[in-house]
């Protein structure tokens, strides 16, 4: 059996934007040092910032994206389905109410 956690895509965008803000706060921090090792360290670092925006931008768009679909599906279902949908409604509101209840 493997265990892994679940990690959320909100997580890993979160996660994404920290390790970005590091790299960025980074590359400044040695703005002022020279040498031909750390300018090719610096451009390897500054591409992977660039692939890493370019790729959080495409993992958001993604997400809304998906997003969009499951509301259209989800709006469509309730269209078609208006009493089923105010029963599941109630029944999902009645458990609530019966857990918050229970505090």
């Amino acid at each position: 059996m493997n265990a892994q956690p679940e990690v959320s895509t909100d997580q890993l965008v979160a996660d994404l934007k920290t390790v970005m803000e590091d790299a960025e706060a980074l590359l400044k921090a040695t703005s002022t040092l020279t040498g031909e090792k750390i300018q090719e360290v610096r451009a390897r670092a500054e591409e992977s910032l660039r692939q890493a925006r370019v790729r959080l931008t495409e993992v958001e768009e993604e997400a809304m994206r998906r997003a969009r679909e499951v509301a259209e599906a989800a709006d469509e279902y309730v269209r078609e389905n208006p009493w089923q949908s105010v029963g599941i409604a109630a029944g999902v509101g009645l458990v609530l109410g019966l857990l918050l209840a229970r505090r």
